[in-house]
């Protein structure tokens, strides 16, 4: 990749950052944070993390196109049950491409496979415990909802698998996996908005997904 699209790629990265603020949460608030709820890793987590695993999905080194599908910034924070910034947290995330396939050897589903999008992406949130990912808008999956994987691993608390789904999607009523969340608030809080971004990137979308960790008496974060 050339150095004006490297540019590129981390300007519209550093502008997604800067649309969630880290802001002081009051004590009321903070003790009514819903621990984000843990859910099945899925068969397709990638039996070798690609050599192209960085925050931004939709671009592919060695690809001139980007990936198909809706363009969508993808960003939150990983903070305890008190609303405290949890750093030194890592972000994994992966989900299907625009034709309903994974890139995963196991996988025989979709339309085909899209070389652009990189499938699987990772970072380390920052000071403020925040991470953001460019990637496309979920896409249903043959028995599944739209939805996207996350895993939240770090020191002093152990590994967090979880989804994250796209609010008002119509599939949501019968997917197994969304509705094995029994508690109203718990599923409530993986159900996000996606919402027109223009002034981040041309027909893209952006998506806020609050990860919380119940560390309460646990870990104090730093």
């Amino acid at each position: 990749m050339d150095n004006a699209n490297l540019f590129s790629r981390r300007r519209v990265l550093e502008s997604t950052l800067a649309l969630v603020p880290l802001a002081a949460l009051t004590p009321a608030y903070a003790a009514s944070l819903m621990p984000t709820p843990r859910q099945t890793t899925g068969p397709f987590y990638p039996l070798k993390i690609p050599l192209d695993s960085d925050n931004d999905l939709v671009t592919v080194k060695g690809h001139k196109r980007r990936a198909n599908g809706v363009i969508t910034h993808l960003t939150g924070r990983v903070m305890d049950d008190r609303g405290r910034p949890v750093r030194g947290a890592r972000v994994e995330i992966w989900q299907c491409d625009a034709f309903g396939h994974y890139h995963h050897p196991h996988d025989r589903g979709g339309r085909g496979i899209d070389p652009g999008f990189q499938g699987y992406g990772a970072m380390l949130v920052g000071d403020d415990a925040g991470y953001r990912f460019r990637t496309i808008k979920p896409v249903p999956y043959p028995g599944r909802t739209p939805h996207i994987h996350f895993a939240v691993s770090g020191p002093g608390f152990s590994r967090l698998i979880t989804q994250m789904y796209i609010e008002g999607h119509p599939l949501n009523a019968h997917d197994f996996v969304l509705n094995r969340i029994r508690d109203r608030r718990a599923r409530e809080s993986v159900l996000i908005s996606f919402t027109p971004a223009p002034e981040i990137e041309p027909g893209a979308l952006v998506a806020k997904f609050d990860i919380v960790l119940g560390l309460t008496g646990g870990l104090a974060p730093g």
